[in-house]
């Protein structure tokens, strides 16, 4: 489990890091134009891992429903809308309202699946993501 720990917050650091590299870019040059220039080079790299590691494409990836795709078209407005917000409202607020975003559908889609999650530890984390944004937001 430290492990899993460990790597997920590996993960949580360099989409913050991603996310500034992108607002800074989307700075000097435009939010779509940082998202395409950060999934081109994103796609870029994966192919290359892909080809070294191999197995990018399974069998039978042309089999599956269109929406099992939609995950892309997805990232590529979070990534732009990130890019675009981070010039505006700065990094913390940014990833208080995403990550607040994140957790009110994760809570819904756990409701929505066969999980049964603890829904008062759920509620709990958004209620102190939402307290934690509405802290940053308080005048000094």
């Amino acid at each position: 489990m430290t492990l899993w720990i460990v790597v997920a917050s590996v993960a949580g650091v360099l989409v913050g890091v991603s996310r500034q590299i992108n607002g800074r870019l989307s700075l000097s040059t435009s939010p779509l134009k940082a998202s395409f220039w950060n999934h081109a080079v994103g796609f870029a790299a994966l192919t290359a891992l892909g080809l070294v590691i191999g197995g990018l494409i399974p069998a039978g990836a042309s089999d599956v429903p269109w929406h099992v795709y939609i995950g892309g078209p997805i990232g590529v407005v979070f990534v732009a809308a990130g890019s675009w917000l981070i010039a505006r409202i700065g990094a913390v607020n940014t990833a208080l309202l995403v990550i607040g975003g994140q957790m009110v559908s994760g809570v819904a889609l756990d409701l929505l699946s066969a999980a049964s999650p603890a829904i008062w530890a759920s509620a709990l984390g958004v209620a102190l993501i939402l307290a934690g944004m509405a802290l940053t937001q308080r005048r000094r």
